[in-house]
């Protein structure tokens, strides 16, 4: 399957195949429902973000989010797979932890918020059970990319679905980008549609929300991309994207699953943009560094490199990148914006579900009818309740 425009083109003579796979999943889906493989509950708060498609989401941002909205009130912790890391088992991620034994998108997690508990471990039951042990004030435990992962019983599961590419036109691996049938989104008591264009119509709302033929117990949310600062990765001075000249060439360098977004909301500040794509996750070899180092230097002045955040975890310690690229090379920090103002109802819910399940819930309860009457504003102008003494 690839997307062409705004169209899903599924590769039909591979839908035998989809059929085979298909099955196998079902069959997995219905041990679960039958009891016959265990799904566990416990005893502290825990939100899973994750997708039934291969590729990205926007799960990093949208995990940053949460974590940004919880951390003000609760204790948090992130529990990853740790997806391509050079370790195995269980570990907390601390100032020394290097991106090969935590994963790219772990490691970024803890540089962002080094305050918050960062863990890896494939057995997502396994690392919860060692979060609490260690850990008896801990409030919620976020779970990044766990939709499939059903050993755990999530407290609230949110389900991503890109804008550009809506399960409900998609089909099944390998014909398409469904990891599992789309019945499975009904296990979603959040979904929310990623990488919205800012200027989404209503008309557009209207459509995709009836597409989605969610079920009463369902919320649907619209987000889209909004970006910060440019940040040098080597050093040097923060640029603004709208510094950037008209005419400045901009080399756009991702390693991720979907960069169309990326590219269409860069455009407008340049005229003339050169994508440079790697697959999701990918560990530049030498090849790929002298690569990006040819593709730079025909670039005309005045010119730059612009990546995710993720990738810088891996350009980082790469060797063989040129001055000129280390010197003209930026991140781009991407956060998530609410459409249709529904930030304040989004915020209410994960904060109110975090607080009424609580480990701690008499203690916070008791704080919270102390300091009722001043209450705490969000950055985001969310007016929330402290629960947490700082």
């Amino acid at each position: 399957m690839r997307v062409e425009g705004d169209f899903i083109v599924i590769n039909k003579w591979l839908l035998p195949l989809s059929w085979l796979y298909g099955l196998g999943v079902k069959l997995r889906n219905f041990a679960f429902e039958a009891g016959i493989l265990k799904s566990r509950a416990f005893d502290v708060p825990v939100i899973s973000v994750g997708n039934i498609t291969v590729g990205g989401t926007g799960k990093t941002p949208h995990v940053e989010y949460l974590t940004k909205l919880l951390r003000e009130h609760f204790h948090v912790a992130v529990l990853s797979r740790g997806y391509k890391r050079k370790t195995r088992g269980f570990i907390i991620a601390d100032k020394n932890t290097t991106m090969p034994e935590i994963g790219d998108e772990p490691f970024q997690m803890k540089q962002k918020f080094p305050d918050v508990t960062v863990a890896v471990d494939k057995k997502r039951c396994h690392g919860i059970d060692k979060l609490t042990a260690n850990d008896k004030e801990l409030d919620v435990i976020l779970l990044d990319d766990a939709f499939q992962h059903r050993y755990v019983k999530p407290g609230i599961n949110i389900l991503l679905v890109d804008y550009h590419r809506l399960v409900i036109y998609d089909t099944l691996l390998p014909a398409g980008r469904l990891r599992e049938p789309l019945e499975g989104k009904n296990r979603a008591d959040v979904v929310i549609v990623t990488k919205c264009p800012r200027d989404l119509k209503p008309m557009e709302y209207r459509v995709i929300t009836k597409a989605m033929n969610l079920f009463p117990y369902q919320s649907l949310y619209f987000t889209c991309l909004e970006y910060g600062n440019l940040h040098p990765i080597f050093g040097g001075e923060e640029r603004r994207l709208t510094d950037l000249k008209s005419d400045e060439h901009m080399l756009l360098l991702t390693g991720i699953a979907s960069p169309e977004q990326m590219v269409h909301d860069l455009e407008p500040y340049t005229r003339h943009l050169t994508p440079l794509s790697f697959s999701d996750h990918h560990q530049f070899k030498e090849k790929d560094i002298r690569l990006i180092n040819e593709t730079f230097e025909q670039l005309p002045e005045p010119r730059c490199i612009i990546t995710t955040e993720k990738d810088a975890t891996r350009l980082y310690n790469a060797e063989g990148l040129s001055e000129q690229v280390k010197k003209n090379i930026y991140t781009l920090p991407v956060n998530i914006h609410f459409l249709q103002e529904q930030e304040e109802t989004f915020n209410q819910y994960i904060i109110g579900y975090v607080r009424k399940n609580s480990r701690n819930s008499i203690l916070v309860k008791a704080k919270d009818d102390h300091k009722s009457k001043d209450g705490y504003h969000t950055g985001d102008g969310t007016r929330t309740i402290s629960f947490r003494d700082n």
